[in-house]
């Protein structure tokens, strides 16, 4: 019985995942792109330097910087490690730079949904703000009814999804590497976690974000020099790993190190797939905490937002690939098996650092998933309040905390497929609000670009909870 649904399960994923989701997904990505004038040359001369400015006097229930840390605490997770190994083994070096494209592009498309979000949003009688894709859909459509229906349909995937992509796998990632260094037991870490979560996610959005303005920068920073260590480790296979990860993601065959190129098909798949696990654009969960950010106009938000993505793909992400690739270049011995686990592949990674290797790679999963563990709390704390209203929300923080205890017990790679699932679905019905309001991002670009200090002249309704 369990086998059968598993493998419909797998199927469903295949189905979901194909050719039509990649062209639409990446399609979005290049025409957002066009559409916005290639704003991704905006992302390092205003976005990074927005997002450590305070905007105290602007609506918003916390700050740019920690609005963007929530984001990236959901996104820098296990897909930054453990994601970019599986989709090398599933789809071939060449996964790493369909990962990578998919972060360039889809940086157009975070700032574009960010954008929606924040003009959208509104605020409850209590003072919070919400927003999102179901917001930009509800309000921003010119069909009213069929803009309730899919934000309908999207809050309801995004408060499951977060079980999923934010919770039980991040969780099991943290039992994995614990018990495989500690010795302690999986279910330990599940009850430990979920307490730790409970500290943390009953005390709202401002609690998370103060925890996360502290983690997210800490565990970004200590990660990324374990990579630069590595890589320095490696550095004679390097340049052939960026040729390896060039000419095998367009064509099927093999490289040094038994590495083996699956063809453009599944290095798009499982690269593409992986690359919105990790960043999330498109997905529509990263602007459900740039609607809550203090703000002046949307413009200032969407570039803050847009930022994420640059950090945790184009650097983070790729550094991974990087640091994976030239390993398995460079220790033949590396069997196949290995390579074809991206949990293991990663752990051989580290352990060429003497000593320190092993704790940075724990220490990086365990801050790295528990930081997801938070800010999907959130999305899904906004996505259910949505279509349950707020007496939804204890329910929901009862049942997060739940499934994060009970989570290093379920077959991670079930789980896996089920958030893959969960993620496409929710993309579909953001990926509408970004196209059908196009010319809205395009109009407010145009409007606040060139004056991002301009304050927007809308009021944000209030709502009731």
């Amino acid at each position: 019985m369990i086998e059968t649904i598993s493998n419909m399960i797998y199927k469903i994923d295949g189905m979901v995942w194909g050719w039509w989701l990649i062209i639409l997904l990446f399609g979005t990505h290049i025409y957002m792109t066009i559409r916005t004038g290639f704003i991704q040359r905006k992302t390092i001369s205003k976005g990074i330097k927005l997002s450590v400015q305070k905007d105290p006097d602007a609506e918003g229930e916390v700050s740019n910087f920690g609005a963007l840390t929530t984001a990236l605490a959901a996104t820098i997770g296990t897909g930054n490690i453990v994601g970019v190994g599986t989709a090398i083994a599933l789809g071939g070096p060449g996964a790493v730079l369909w990962c990578w494209l998919s972060g360039i592009f889809g940086i157009a498309t975070k700032y574009s949904e960010s954008l929606i979000a924040v003009k959208y949003r509104v605020k409850t009688k209590d003072g919070r703000m919400q927003g999102g894709a179901m917001y930009a859909l509800s309000r921003g459509l010119k069909w009213k009814k069929l803009g309730k229906v899919l934000g309908m349909i999207f809050a309801v995937f995004a408060g499951f999804a977060s079980f999923g992509i934010g919770c039980a796998t991040q969780v099991n990632a943290i039992a994995n590497v614990v018990e495989e260094n500690t010795g302690v037991q999986g279910w330990i870490v599940g009850l430990v976690v979920a307490i730790l979560t409970a500290i943390v996610i009953f005390g709202g959005i401002k609690s998370i974000a103060t925890v996360c303005e502290k983690l997210v920068p800490f565990m970004a920073i200590f990660y990324v020099i374990g990579c630069l260590i590595i890589l320095g480790i490696n550095y004679d296979y390097i340049l052939p790993a960026i040729q390896t990860i060039c000419k095998l993601a367009f064509a099927p065959g093999a490289a040094a190190g038994g590495l083996v190129g699956t063809g453009i098909r599944l290095a798009m798949q499982y690269g593409i797939a992986r690359g919105l696990f990790s960043n999330e654009s498109g997905m529509g969960s990263a602007p459900i905490a740039a609607a809550a950010a203090q703000t002046r106009n949307p413009v200032r938000q969407a570039l803050v937002s847009s930022t994420g993505t640059f950090w945790d793909t184009v650097v983070v992400c790729l550094m991974t690939g990087l640091v994976l690739v030239s390993t398995i270049m460079k220790n033949p011995n590396i069997n196949a098996d290995q390579i074809s686990d991206g949990g293991t592949l990663t752990t051989l990674a580290f352990g060429q650092i003497p000593v320190f290797g092993p704790i940075i790679l724990t220490l990086g999963i365990i801050c790295f998933a528990y930081s997801t563990i938070l800010g999907w709390a959130y999305y899904g704390e906004r996505a259910v309040e949505y279509f349950a209203g707020h007496k939804g929300l204890i329910p929901y923080r009862i049942i997060y905390v739940v499934v994060a205890g009970i989570a290093p017990i379920v077959a991670l790679d079930v789980v896996w497929a089920l958030a893959d699932i969960l993620n496409a679905l929710m993309a579909i019905p953001n990926l509408i609000a970004v196209l059908l309001l196009s010319n809205v991002i395009v109009k407010e670009t145009k409007k606040y670009i060139n004056d991002l200090d301009a304050w927007s002249d809308e009021e944000v309704p209030v709502i009731e909870d």
